[in-house]
Formats: C-alpha cells, sequence, structure tokens
C-alpha cells in the first residue's frame, strides 16, 4: 500500500486520485510503446551557463514527440548526479509518459568535458583543498541549464505548441535543479514537478519558497532515513505550492531496484502530469 500525505484542497485531492488512476494512466503496452516511441530527434542548445564565467556551451538531449493533437504536454528530465540522458531509470518513465500522451525530452546538463573534469577531480580529490564543488553537484549550475532547456523548448518550432503545459521530472540532485528552475521560470512556465528519489532540500529555502507548481515527491521506504527527513522538510517549506505531496513507497530503496517499485514511480508521474496538465489546459480555456 502507497502512503500518502495530502496537503490539497478537497476538491483537488479528488481530482488528484482520480488522475493517480487509470483515469489517466491506462498501463504501459510496449507494443503501443515502440509504435509512437519512433518519433525520436537529437537536439542540442546552446547556454551561456557555462562552467566559466560567459562560456557558452552546447547541451545535447533526446527529444520525444506525438502528433500535436495527442500531446498533453513535455516533461524535461533534470538528471541526478553522474547521470545522463542515457538513465536506464529516467527512459523508462520518460517512455510510460510518452505511452501515456506526453512528449518528453531528456538532456545533459552537464557535456563530456565537464564530466571527464569531474572524473579527473574525484580521482585526485584527497590532494585538493577542501570546498571545491564537483560540476555535477553545482546545483545552480545544473538548474541553468535547466532553464536554457526549458527557454528551448518554448523558443523551438516542433515544440511551441507544448508551452502551456511543461513539466519538470528530477532525480537526486536533479529535483533540486528542478526545484530552482521552476522557481525563477514561475507558474505560468511550469505546470507540475515530479522528484524521483531527490534532494529536494538542496534547493534551498529561498528557491523552495518562491516555487508555485503542483510538486509530488517520491521516495523509498528503504531510502536513508536522513533522505526522507529532505523530503519531509522541503514539503514544508514550499509554501506557495497549495498541490503538493509525498509519497513513500514501500520497500523501494534509493534507486528504486526492487521488482514493481520503479513501476510504480512511472505510473505516479504519468498520473500527476496528465493531472496538472489537464488542470492547466481548463484553467487556461476558462480565462480565454
Amino acid at each position: 500500500m502507497v502512503i500518502r500525505k495530502y496537503r490539497e484542497k478537497p476538491h483537488l485531492v479528488y481530482l488528484s486520485e482520480m488522475c493517480l488512476t487509470s483515469t489517466i494512466y491506462s498501463g504501459y503496452n510496449d507494443a503501443e510503446h515502440k509504435k509512437q516511441y519512433q518519433n525520436e530527434r537529437v537536439v542540442r542548445i546552446s547556454s551561456s551557463s557555462g562552467a566559466n564565467d560567459g562560456q557558452t556551451i552546447t547541451l545535447e538531449g533526446k527529444l520525444h514527440l506525438l502528433l500535436p493533437t495527442e500531446a498533453k504536454g513535455i516533461v524535461l528530465f533534470a538528471h541526478g548526479s553522474g547521470s545522463s540522458r542515457h538513465s536506464t531509470r529516467n527512459n523508462y518513465v520518460a517512455q510510460v509518459l510518452h505511452n501515456a500522451g506526453i512528449a518528453t525530452l531528456l538532456v545533459d546538463l552537464l557535456t563530456p568535458e565537464e564530466e571527464d573534469a569531474d572524473i579527473r577531480t574525484q580521482n585526485i580529490l584527497y590532494k585538493l583543498p577542501h570546498g571545491i564543488i564537483l560540476n555535477k553537484f553545482n546545483i545552480n549550475l545544473l538548474a541553468k541549464r535547466l532553464i536554457a532547456a526549458t527557454n528551448w523548448i518554448i523558443e523551438d518550432p516542433d515544440t511551441q505548441h507544448l508551452i502551456n503545459n511543461i513539466g519538470y521530472f528530477g532525480a537526486s540532485t536533479g529535483s533540486a535543479a528542478a526545484l530552482i528552475a521552476a522557481s525563477a521560470k514561475g507558474p505560468s512556465a511550469i505546470s507540475a514537478i515530479v522528484s524521483r528519489g531527490g534532494r529536494p532540500d538542496l534547493a534551498g529555502s529561498e528557491a523552495l519558497s518562491k516555487v508555485q507548481a503542483p510538486t509530488l515527491l517520491i521516495v523509498g521506504g528503504n531510502d536513508a532515513k536522513s533522505v526522507i527527513n529532505f523530503n519531509n522538510n522541503a514539503l514544508k517549506q514550499l509554501t506557495s505550492v497549495q498541490k503538493k505531496k509525498l509519497i513513500i513507497i514501500p520497500e523501494a530503496t534509493h534507486l528504486f531496484e526492487e521488482a514493481g517499485t520503479l513501476e510504480e514511480v512511472a505510473r505516479l508521474a504519468s498520473g500527476w502530469f496528465g493531472c496538472y496538465f489537464l488542470i492547466k489546459k481548463h484553467s487556461s480555456s476558462s480565462n480565454q
């Protein structure tokens, strides 16, 4: 049984529950996935947020689109420390989202050169002064890269029809980067956020207090108690978020490697994004 802690108003609790069931997520169909997932495009995104000030770098990613009439929105993945667009776990979640009618963009938030620099630094870290931050742990840098990828979605002709429903899926340290980016972009740009085994606390209290997008934090029940506490505390600091929830998946560890646990993450994420993309769509229509 999944443990849920609610903070929403009653009618939003009901709608969220409906969206976390078969109303939105009808199950993963591998044959259908293979048919739909053929529309893959490699993208390159320029960003002025280089590790060195003023440096322009290029990020690579994988964009999976659907027909404009089918897409409910698009989810941008913020990978965890040391991960990339090739992450098997995030690719699985992206497949499930895509199968549910949601486009996805998995992008490397670090360049190959920056990843290599981290590896070299780690190998000699014991010889270096304390206080050095590896690129993969530089949350503000990752957030700037995520903002650059978000701006690319807004500006690219192939994705402009999705700009009213952009979501963030963050894992590990990528969760903090997603929350910082969401606080900077504002509620008009970001419709929903999901964190898997994340460290949302690393976003800092100031950024957390500015986030307004509906936020779902998913943690493994067998993850370190400190990680569960970090998520509990971060949830309390999301003071401007009306629709927020912490879900603890029993028997799951940090990487959700146990049978059925990653599938549950994908199901919950699919429901959350589908739910709040739908709310944003209806809200926009009623205001026209």
